[in-house]
């Protein structure tokens, strides 16, 4: 049996589509991970090809064990959210992960436009941290235990995260089927 998201989207989430899109797609994301690095483009990919049918919303679930600046990208990406720039900041940052110290923070700051002593002090001060927090929360709650981990409307998609396996259950889930029990990987 699969997991289901908890708590479900609300108004603190960062989402962008219609809420009366067809399917929704979650990911827990870690900006420090090189499968999220990977999964980003699969995600673009896949928000193109369904268009106005696939609203798309990210958690932070930053794995600080494996990956000591994914926390600080976090950090960084909620700076940027806090002036409407979220999602300029979390595409910077999948497409720059080799580049996560604070002082590429600042540059990708600079490059996408933000108040840079705004930023800097919302880092500094560890301002959204909670937020952060929070969204480690909603994950463990809901079974996340690696990352990228993706929900299909408010399920856990538990097979591969591939182009076509998630192209697939989000066709499914927009006809109504129910999602494949897909074996986990040995």
């Amino acid at each position: 049996m699969s997991s289901t998201l908890k708590p479900p989207l609300g108004a603190g989430d960062h989402v962008i589509g219609s809420a009366q899109a067809l399917v929704t797609l979650v990911e827990f994301g870690d900006y420090e991970c090189p499968f999220c690095g990977q999964a980003a483009p699969i995600v673009a990919a896949l928000r193109e090809t369904f268009g106005a049918q696939l609203r798309f919303a990210f958690r932070h679930f930053p794995l600080t064990t494996m990956h000591p600046r994914a926390l600080q990208a976090a950090e960084a990406a909620e700076a940027a959210g806090a002036q409407q720039r979220f999602w300029a900041m979390h595409e910077r940052l999948y497409s720059q992960q080799g580049a996560l110290e604070p002082p590429d923070l600042l540059e990708h700051a600079a490059a996408t436009g933000l108040d840079l002593d705004r930023f800097a002090d919302d880092l500094e001060s560890h301002r959204h941290v909670d937020k952060i927090r929070a969204d480690l929360h909603s994950g463990a709650l809901s079974g996340v235990n690696g990352t990228p981990s993706f929900f299909i409307d408010g399920i856990r998609h538990d097979g591969s995260w591939d182009y076509d396996s998630l192209h697939g259950a989000i066709t499914r889930a927009a006809s109504g089927e129910e999602p494949l029990e897909e074996p986990l990987a040995p």
